[in-house]
């Protein structure tokens, strides 16, 4: 192997030869150990509280006086069966022994990128596919359309405002909730109709492949 080894020849690993390399260790997470130090101050918080002996709340859960008492002070790593019949006992769901952390913020947050002939896009694929998906504004373009071709297939659909397509001979304008899909290889050219920008959603695949809209008739 090209690459050498992290232990030279003849030298001992730290690890002993007599335990495993993938053996499970007793220390959580470190995201997570400092949640779990929080429980026992929350226990011990909660039983005052209630106005709860450790004999009493021993009693009413079943587990031992020095168990809750170690649970209490840190000396002893909460599990699910210790904390299920505290939580029973308190009445209160397990969340609130344990203080889960709140889930992150699940936004996306897109960035816009500048068109090199005006306007903006964002794309709105998270990887890498045949089909890519961008959210686009289309500036004013000036009204002497710069047709141009390459491969691919596009499909559009516009969000807002007025869009105009010079597609070969075609001239077209479409405005809201209207759909136009055509092969990129033939001369195109698209710019805001009004002067005033317009928002359109593309789905462009790059070599070609079309997009399947299925969609129930009316009436």
């Amino acid at each position: 192997m090209d690459t050498p080894s992290d232990t030279p020849s003849g030298t001992p690993s730290d690890t002993p030869s007599h335990a495993p390399s993938d053996a499970p260790s007793d220390t959580p997470p470190l995201p997570y150990r400092a949640v779990l130090d929080e429980v026992g101050p929350r226990l011990k918080r909660l039983r005052a509280q209630r106005g709860l002996t450790l004999a009493a709340l021993s009693e009413a859960t079943g587990i031992s006086k020095s168990t809750l008492s170690r649970l209490e002070s840190g000396q002893r790593r909460p599990s699910l069966e210790l904390l299920l019949p505290l939580a029973g006992a308190y009445h209160v769901p397990l969340d609130d022994l344990v203080g889960a952390p709140e889930v992150g913020d699940p936004r996306v947050r897109l960035t816009p990128r500048k068109l090199p002939n005006g306007g903006s896009f964002v794309p709105l694929s998270r990887g890498p596919g045949p089909l890519q998906a961008y959210k686009m504004v289309i500036s004013d373009r000036g009204a002497e359309p710069d047709l141009r071709t390459h491969e691919g297939y596009e499909w559009m659909y516009v969000l807002e405002g007025r869009l105009r397509l010079v597609l070969a001979e075609h001239d077209l304008v479409l405005g809201p909730g209207e759909v136009a899909e055509f092969d990129t290889r033939l001369p195109h050219w698209f710019s805001s109709a009004d002067g005033r920008p317009v928002e359109i959603l593309s789905l462009f695949g790059r070599q070609g492949e079309r997009m399947h809209v299925r969609a129930k008739p009316l009436g």
